[in-house]
């Protein structure tokens, strides 16, 4: 199905000020051809009876708005752009996401109750008109399976337009819970690729080499390929992802805790792996001072009990308790 934009329809307010002075001139005609009763009466009572039609095809279009028509069941045209339309009077109008609600903007409005008080969510007027403006789709949290196994809570916004009005209404049943689907589709295909934190030994780009890729450090990687991923499966039904981006994410409420303790004991390892790398070059730069100045002379027995009581001061965590030797080493 390919779209045909109607640009020469513009045409509705000559259509309506036509109609409305052959309507005046039917009922001067009648008024004049009652005592005749000739054919100018006959017309003039047709006209009246049957003139409205004309005005059925009158449409009028705000900006980024858009309407499929189609003549008996045949696909007539798309109107586009803000404008008074006159078309055949016999044309509907189609759109079978009219009344589709999902949790984007554009669905539904924020309302408070006069009763209440509360925010009341109501549905907004719903119409047969298809809008083109830049719309965000917020879908639900979703449950996934990560890379190792991990179950991870992910949610994500897409930001998605209407680029072929034809395809979208005819070549699939329901494009906004097509899109919704797909979605959901595309996040857990690409959520499986990646660990939820680096991982030794993950191929998450797919050329064979291990590489440092995860859900919570290449968050734009990520975004990117979901993004890919969605416009692959939409084509058909003419939408265009402008872009998608990860809103949520975090572990599954099960596994949160052991995670959370999992990453304390990396921090705590990581720090214990700095205050011994600092406290070794602590140890290197006294021994080294002292050999320097000569200050006094120590053997290699001395030295290892020297750098024993170094390290236990430097890497306690408690301030050192001072023992006062009074004798000898020996």
């Amino acid at each position: 199905m390919t779209e045909k934009v109607l640009s020469n329809k513009k045409n509705g307010m000559a259509r309506l000020l036509i109609t409305c002075i052959l309507y005046c001139v039917a009922v001067a005609a009648l008024i004049v051809g009652i005592e005749s009763s000739g054919p100018v009466l006959i017309v003039s009572i047709l006209w009246l009876i049957f003139g409205w039609i004309p005005l059925l095809g009158l449409r009028v279009l705000k900006p980024q708005e858009a309407l499929v028509l189609t003549l008996f069941g045949k696909y007539y045209g798309t109107l586009k752009g803000e404008g008074f339309y006159a078309v055949n009077p016999f044309c509907g109008s189609v759109n079978p996401a009219a009344k589709t609600e999902l949790n984007q903007s554009g669905d539904v409005k924020t309302t408070i109750s006069p009763i209440t008080g509360q925010p009341n969510t109501a549905v907004a007027m719903t119409n047969n008109k298809l809008s083109l403006k830049v719309l965000t789709l917020n879908n639900n949290r979703q449950k996934i399976n990560d890379r190792l196994g991990t179950p991870v809570e992910i949610g994500m916004a897409v930001t998605w337009c209407i680029e072929d009005t034809a395809k979208a209404v005819f070549n699939v049943h329901n494009y906004k819970e097509f899109l919704s689907l797909q979605c959901d589709t595309s996040l857990r295909n690409i959520v499986r690729v990646y660990p939820y934190d680096v991982a030794e030994g993950v191929d998450t780009t797919g050329d064979g080499v291990a590489d440092e890729g995860s859900l919570r450090g290449s968050s734009e990687i990520v975004a990117e390929r979901i993004r890919q991923e969605i416009q692959s499966r939409v084509e058909i039904a003419g939408l265009r992802i402008i872009e998608a981006r990860i809103t949520y994410l975090a572990y599954a409420p099960e596994i949160a805790a052991a995670m959370l303790q999992r990453q304390q004991a990396s921090a705590i390892i990581d720090a214990r792996k700095m205050i011994v790398d600092g406290a070794v070059g602590m140890v290197e730069m006294a021994l080294e001072r002292l050999n320097q100045t000569q200050l006094v002379e120590l053997d290699e027995e001395r030295k290892a009990a020297m750098v024993s009581n170094l390290l236990v001061v430097l890497c306690g965590n408690h301030d050192a308790q001072p023992v006062v030797n009074s004798g000898s080493l020996y």
